[in-house]
């Protein structure tokens, strides 16, 4: 069994991909409209347009890999509202360069919560959330 992260970026997926695999390297290895829905029109989750939910060329489903991680996103009903709280996605990368690089690409555009600096458990940590919302914690080793 896994638990794994499970992004809503409420019409804003796409854009959300296209930012980690700049920012993070991510790589997308699933992405289906809600147009490519195979159930009937006005099924749940049908994507039809038109009226509350999202538009047919929304992504219904996604996965991305950051490093070994996979990670689930969908634009969710496309609200245009996104919510994430009392969750943060932590990255752990090799060396505190690296740590340096990625905190510097999630920042771009995004708020800083809490500047890299070494802490007594890491020679760089830091906590941002990117210009989706989405809160990071970047650890480097000690």
């Amino acid at each position: 069994m896994k638990v794994e992260s499970y992004l809503m970026f409420e019409g804003r997926c796409e854009e959300a991909l296209d930012f980690y695999r700049s920012a993070l390297g991510a790589k997308v290895t699933t992405l289906m409209r809600f147009k490519e829905n195979p159930e009937p029109a006005g099924a749940p989750g049908c994507g039809e347009g038109g009226g509350p939910g999202p538009a047919p060329d929304m992504v219904m489903h996604a996965e991305f890999t950051v490093g070994e991680t996979t990670v689930m996103a969908s634009d969710g009903m496309g609200s245009g509202t996104t919510s994430f709280q009392g969750i943060s996605l932590a990255l752990s990368p090799a060396d505190e360069a690296e740590a340096k690089r990625l905190f510097n690409a999630l920042a771009d555009g995004g708020q800083v919560h809490m500047p890299l600096a070494s802490t007594f458990f890491s020679k760089a940590f830091g906590m941002v959330a990117d210009r989706f919302g989405v809160p990071w914690m970047v650890v480097a080793p000690e």
